[in-house]
């Protein structure tokens, strides 16, 4: 099955600003990762191509890392993820900019099942929060702030 799956959130912040969110990205200032909320991210190493590790069960290696602008991770785990997931930063015009995170994978065997029952919901509701943190990094405040449906919580629960 094919995945496509985009998040992105308009903020009133120049492109500069903006990208050096990624650069922070599983540091320890971490202003991007819904870190509070979420399993952290870390990796074997400081942010670079080559680094290794994840957040949770889900796991990949950074395989492009262009500073203030774009970082590819490449699934590993779980079993069945095959494909990444990135943010990007694009400018709008000298006062705005897109911050965006794509994941673009195939699933085979059980992640067929895993994906959209477990996986999806998860992935949007974490990706809405770091979102929400990128907002906050940029402009102090949130102005819709995500809010987990009763699914999320229940997944979250079961997986206590």
């Amino acid at each position: 099955m094919g995945v496509y799956n985009v998040h992105e959130r308009l903020l009133a912040r120049k492109e500069s600003e903006v990208g050096m969110l990624i650069d922070t990205l599983a540091g320890t200032d971490d202003k991007l990762w819904a870190r509070e909320q979420w399993p952290p991210m870390e990796f074997d190493r400081p942010l670079a191509a080559g680094a290794v590790g994840g957040h949770g069960p889900v796991r990949y290696t950074v395989t492009a890392y262009v500073p203030s602008t774009w970082v590819r991770l490449t699934f590993s785990g779980p079993r069945g993820f095959h494909g990444f997931h990135e943010y990007t930063v694009l400018a709008v015009d000298k006062e705005q900019t897109l911050l965006r995170h794509t994941l673009a994978m195939n699933t085979r065997g059980p992640a067929r099942l895993t994906w959209p029952l477990i996986w999806r919901p998860l992935h949007d509701a974490c990706l809405e929060g770091s979102l929400d943190r990128a907002e906050l990094a940029c402009t102090g405040t949130v102005a819709r702030p995500a809010h987990w449906g009763r699914y999320v919580r229940l997944l979250r629960n079961l997986a206590r």
